[in-house]
């Protein structure tokens, strides 16, 4: 049967990552979808010291670790969209925006993400004073003031990061006090640039060019504060998260609150279906815990899958362990920064990359004066000596600061493919640009059936501008899409740009969250989307 699968699992943060190690190491065949970056919310957390047997890291690089593990047992991953279930039957269908999947067992991991609070000015100002993810949007703040809405671990622990880049930082706490541990909480309360406000709520907010207007109330007292400022300042709201179960609704068991429900094993109300991660009802949502119910779960569907193949008289293929090799990722290019631009490993993966491209790519250079045009130059040069089928050719020296640094990616006659990033493609988006590179040389990565027809209807010339910073982990994801449509369709351009190096941009759109997509220089939207969701937002126009 095509594209059958021992297990699916619906997620790919740490409880999804832990169950496709232990199911892979079983010599089952799993697939593991993720619809925005492996390694789930833990990823954006700067520093992780409560994980036992690691004194100190980041999410990111143990969240890395884990996929690795899992790929070296022969795990595969995915990054698609799950769009639909069909659980009636011994063998089970995942529907995602990439085509169908079956499989005898699902592993529902999908997580949890930010909550909004609902105050006078929140959905307004998103993306222009209101954030959600302190290492994403931090920067943008860089001294001013900062007001941080939540009482529990994640307000506490990135209040703290936040110093790093305010004046001052002041927490507003619903209740009495934070909710978390006080060896989480301590740090906060005690830091000399945080004012903590305990039965505190936000209210409103409001400015015409950013914020500089708050009003906030005091629950116990009734006293109500309005801050006026004549420069703008940031609200970064960590409230909470709210469980991604909309496409499981009326398929399984869920709770008031919409948490997956699951019996002591992890298994769900229907058959071959169990639940792991945060997207359960449990009394604490930590890595730790993620990870062991990734294992229970995995454990408990190898002894259903096992069961399933005796009664269906069906086995899919077995994992093909890939014990030398581990994706390219924006960490393993952070490391080999320090000893060279690419590593030996590094350099295999883009030689597999550059070997499927069905035609060579001219990529142009547009420089400027400024160091980082000379840190363009010598990036771009030293990947396209890794390949013949790639052309470095220095367009203009002098070009204006508006442009430059540029990497414009075009046919070998000099024709723009419609993509181009300006700044350096490193950090984070160092896989998003050769992904790009592969879409443009072709065959790229499938896209369904449905979406290309839609692609190919947009007829009227759209140029789409991608801001986004390095060290961002939900920029990637709009940048491989907004790219892939550009790829397939020559009306649109799709143009990235590390915001750190356009001023103009940043302060034309008034941006103050990544990634921002700005479509025909008019129209800005904030926040991370697939394929679907960025053709939404064109056709919006």
């Amino acid at each position: 049967m095509e594209n059958l699968y021992d297990v699916v699992i619906v997620g790919g943060g740490p409880a999804g990552l832990t169950a496709a190690l232990y199911l892979a190491r079983a010599k089952y065949r799993v697939l593991v979808l993720e619809k925005e970056q492996f390694g789930g919310q833990i990823a954006i957390t700067h520093e992780v010291v409560n994980y036992p047997g690691i004194a100190k890291t980041s999410g990111k690089a143990l969240t890395d670790t884990m996929q690795q593990q899992a790929e070296y047992f022969g795990a595969e991953f995915m990054l698609a969209e799950a769009t639909g279930f069909d659980f009636s039957q011994d063998i089970k269908t995942v529907r995602t925006d990439k085509g169908d999947y079956r499989c005898f067992g699902v592993l529902l991991a999908t997580g949890a993400h930010p909550r909004t609070v609902g105050f006078k000015g929140e959905e307004e100002h998103k993306g222009r004073g209101v954030a959600y993810c302190a290492t994403c949007d931090g920067e943008f703040f860089t001294g001013k003031e900062i007001f941080v809405v939540g009482g529990g671990y994640a307000a506490a622990e990135e209040s703290v990061f936040l110093t790093k880049f305010a004046r001052h930082v002041t927490i507003l706490v619903r209740k009495e006090d934070f909710s978390c541990a006080a060896s989480v909480a301590d740090p906060a309360k005690n830091h000399e640039k945080i004012t903590v406000l305990t039965n505190t709520v936000m209210e409103e907010v409001s400015g015409e060019n950013g914020l500089t207007y708050a009003r906030y109330k005091n629950t116990a007292t009734g006293e109500v504060t309005e801050y006026n400022s004549e420069e703008t300042f940031g609200v970064f709201v960590f409230a909470g998260y709210a469980p991604a179960t909309e496409t499981v609704k009326g398929l399984v068991e869920l709770n008031e609150q919409g948490y997956i429900v699951t019996d002591p094993s992890q298994k769900t109300s229907v058959e071959g279906v169990y639940g792991a991660g945060d997207v359960c009802i449990k009394p604490l949502r930590q890595v730790v815990t993620a990870t062991g119910d990734g294992a229970l779960a995995a454990t408990e569907l190898e002894k259903y899958v096992a069961a399933a193949h005796r009664k269906t008289g069906l086995r899919a293929d077995a994992p093909s362990p890939k014990q030398n090799k581990t994706p390219v990722t924006a960490a393993s290019h952070e490391t080999a920064e320090s000893g060279g631009l690419f590593t030996e490993e590094m350099r295999q993966q883009l030689d597999t990359v550059f070997a499927r491209m069905e035609r060579p790519l001219l990529l142009k250079l547009y420089l400027d004066s400024r160091p980082i045009s000379a840190e363009l130059e010598d990036f771009i040069t030293a990947l396209g000596a890794l390949t013949d089928k790639l052309t470095v050719e220095v367009s203009d020296r002098q070009a204006q600061e508006t442009m430059a640094p540029c990497v414009e990616v075009c046919f070998p006659d000099g024709t723009p493919t419609g993509l181009g990033f300006h700044g350096v493609p490193s950090g984070h988006e160092f896989t998003s640009f050769v992904l790009g590179l592969y879409n443009a040389a072709g065959p790229g990565q499938t896209i369904d059936g449905d979406l290309q027809q839609k692609i190919a209807r947009i007829t009227k010339p759209t140029d789409i501008k991608i801001l986004v910073t390095l060290s961002c982990t939900m920029c990637p994801d709009l940048v491989v899409a907004a790219q892939r449509i550009a790829a397939e369709n020559s009306n649109i351009t799709a143009h990235v740009y590390d915001i750190r190096h356009f001023e103009n941009l940043k302060e034309q759109h008034k941006v103050m969250s990544v990634p921002c997509m700005v479509i025909d220089d008019e129209k800005v939207s904030f926040g991370k989307k697939n394929i679907q969701q960025v053709l939404d937002t064109i056709r919006a126009e």
